[in-house]
């Protein structure tokens, strides 16, 4: 067994007296760029959600390649979270910020200049847009190297609920693209884009205590702490079954109530607005509870949820209730998650957001990707959903075994924290 270490340098920071204020503990216009660049990439991120019933007809797509084409972009942004994770450990947040905007600019720019007719089409795009998903690795160490210990939960709950930016996507995308044609709001997609990244380059300030870069092989000894692996599982059930739902939502109404793209959208964005608004929620309540009991409550409602939604709402209203309840519990997990994160792993924030990042980004290729061949293979995602609960109660489990470690060792070193 491993013996965990603490930092003396995490052990000497962590022992300061606490602010007295959040807004002056930290840098407020990086904290408001990190938000804002967060919110339009996931925005564009998933994109191909609300877009799928549309899409999908006009491309005769069957229900397993739907569902593939909306989780490619989660599985491309979970792998490219660990690239970021390396590049803001060795060249920091603010300049691999400005790299991945770059890219996901000019990608949307071509599609929506030469258009998108197959799909194998819509799994490149899908690909680009994952640049867009990695500024989750991006966004959170650009604003936690900035905050201490005991305003980590605020601080990472407040740069996290730039995944709002679904609920933009939620409520028009599919509404635009009656208007204009779906290519075309690739095109108005980059208006916010381009408007957000002019700001980023004036007020995102990389943190003066950012760590020295580290030899390569020094990221690869992270994997070796059973640690970051259970946080990569309990990132898979919050931020998989949130991003995972938030892309799926739309094409099951349609599929399921027979409703219109637009209808499906925005009951997806009531959802989606919901796990975001909590996110910040969830770190607050981590800084005062503790990150592991409120992720204890956030899966046993999850599961219990899941479970209720297997078993086939009968009515629209009330599919939306329990949707809503679910994914307001991943979203407080989401914070509860990155509230822990940093008291353990403050000197490797960046790989290790990340790697967590990753883990979040495959729970939602999983979820939308086999809800999709769920339903080709059944006729309904009923048991996708079940599984997903399963899920959430291994996570359970998980934290169970080890909360008891957590307060002993490095839980021990903190103060003015809480785990």
């Amino acid at each position: 067994m491993n013996t965990l270490t603490v930092p003396q340098d995490f052990i000497a920071a962590s022992s300061q007296p606490p602010s007295s204020s959040f807004w002056k503990a930290g840098n407020p216009s990086t904290l408001i760029a990190a938000f804002l660049y967060f919110d339009v990439s996931f925005m564009v991120w998933v994109m191909l959600g609300p877009l799928a019933p549309i899409i999908s007809k006009q491309l005769l797509l069957d229900p397993a390649q739907k569902g593939m084409m909306v989780a490619i972009p989660t599985l491309a942004g979970a792998v490219l979270r660990i690239v970021n994770g390396l590049l803001v450990d060795r060249i920091g947040p603010k300049m691999t910020g400005v790299i991945s905007q770059i890219i996901v600019i000019a990608g949307l720019t071509v599609a929506w200049r030469f258009g998108i007719s197959s799909y194998g089409g819509t799994l490149a795009l899908g690909v680009v847009l994952g640049f867009a998903g990695a500024s989750f690795a991006v966004a959170l160490p650009l604003a936690s190297r900035w905050y201490p210990a005991e305003h980590q939960g605020k601080a990472m709950g407040i740069a996290g609920m730039g995944n709002s930016g679904t609920v933009f996507a939620s409520l028009f995308a599919a509404l635009l693209a009656k208007a204009y044609g779906w290519t075309n709001v690739l095109g108005l997609a980059l208006i916010p884009l381009l408007a957000i990244f002019a700001y980023y380059l004036i007020a995102a300030k990389d943190s003066p205590d950012q760590p020295e870069p580290k030899p390569l092989s020094a990221y690869a000894a992270v994997l070796k702490e059973a640690d970051a692996w259970w946080f990569m599982l309990f990132y898979f059930v919050t931020f998989g079954g949130f991003v995972g739902l938030s892309t799926s939502l739309p094409t099951y109404f349609v599929d399921t109530f027979k409703v219109t793209p637009i209808i499906a959208g925005y009951c997806t964005a009531a959802c989606v607005f919901t796990g975001s608004l909590v996110r910040p929620l969830g770190g607050a309540l981590a800084d005062r509870m503790g990150g592991v009991k409120t992720l204890s409550f956030v899966y046993i409602i999850a599961a219990l949820f899941l479970a209720v939604i297997s078993t086939g709402p009968a009515t629209l209203p009330l599919a939306v209730v329990l949707f809503v309840a679910a994914m307001g519990s991943l979203g407080i997990g989401n914070g509860a998650v990155f509230q822990l994160v940093p008291q353990r792993f403050r000197n490797e924030i960046g790989v290790m957001t990340g790697l967590v990042g990753f883990g979040g980004g495959l729970g939602g290729f999983y979820l939308a990707s086999s809800l999709g061949i769920i339903k080709k293979t059944t006729g309904s995602s009923s048991i996708g959903f079940l599984i997903f609960a399963g899920l959430a109660l291994i996570a359970l489990l998980g934290l169970t075994v080890v909360k008891r470690r957590w307060r002993t060792t490095w839980g021990a070193a903190l103060q003015g924290a809480r785990i």
